[in-house]
């Protein structure tokens, strides 16, 4: 058992954040209202283990309220002495700084789906976190939850048929693969399908087709992959970014003509 409180997650830091933000970046005591209902919503989240739970002072109103001055206080506009954290906090008060209404949309969403209980009965995906164990400043659970739905067999069936319809090659949006092409009859009719708009910022409406990009299983990763501060990307700015790093491949000319 656990003697040391763990770690806070990204999807922890993200709420503490967002608090901190519509307090006007100030710091929230332990007897404020918005300190012990985020207390309560931390302990209720989906990935906490019983052995976390039962230490003394596991997100406690006394420890949001700390994490509250950890994020005020490191703030670049604060005047006084900054509190001693850690790089994943830094980097979150970096995400709410330059992306606020953004990141303010992922808390409410990450929120609203806690509050529904939906979180709660979706299960952990293969690769909610990337290669080297993160999992960007929006967090395990709101990834977990876009790949669950897009992980929606008969949404998949739709897009794919919807395609066929209209006469197009059923191929990588970005790159142009085709699966049919390199493997014959094993790849007939596989794609995968991508939530063009991430949930965080399209919300859990129902989704259209047409929020879907059909994309092949490396598109599809870099789409997803936390990297420069950015946990997601558009097909359309990923192939931007495969034209600027291989202008002269045929793959970047591929990604150019999509």
């Amino acid at each position: 058992m656990p003697t040391r409180n763990p770690a806070w997650t990204d999807d922890e830091l993200l709420l503490a954040g967002a608090l901190v933000v519509q307090n006007g970046w100030h710091e929230l005591r332990t007897g404020d209202r918005e300190v012990q209902e985020l207390s309560e919503l931390l302990r209720s989240l989906p990935f906490q283990t019983p052995e976390a739970l039962a230490l003394p002072g596991y997100r406690s109103p006394d420890s949001v309220s700390r994490k509250t001055s950890d994020f005020a206080s490191n703030h670049p506009a604060y005047q006084g002495k900054p509190t001693r954290c850690g790089a994943p906090t830094l980097r979150m008060i970096a995400a709410l700084t330059k992306r606020e209404a953004e990141m303010l949309q992922a808390a409410q969403t990450l929120k609203n789906g806690i509050d529904s209980g939906e979180l709660h009965l979706i299960p952990p995906q293969p690769d909610e976190t990337d290669d080297i164990g993160a999992t960007g400043v929006e967090g395990r659970l709101l990834r977990r939850w876009a790949l669950f739905r897009e992980r929606d067999p008969k949404l998949r069936k739709l897009k794919i048929q919807k395609v066929q319809r209209s006469g197009q090659a059923l191929q990588c949006e970005v790159c142009s693969f085709n699966f049919a092409d390199t493997y014959g009859s094993l790849g007939g009719e596989y794609i995968e399908v991508h939530h063009v708009t991430p949930l965080h910022i399209s919300g859990t409406r129902e989704t259209k087709l047409d929020d879907l990009a059909c994309l092949c299983a490396n598109c599809h990763r870099m789409c997803h992959r936390s990297h420069s501060g950015e946990s997601w990307r558009t097909p359309e700015a990923l192939r931007a970014m495969i034209r600027r790093s291989t202008p002269d491949t045929p793959h970047a000319a591929s990604a150019s003509a999509s």
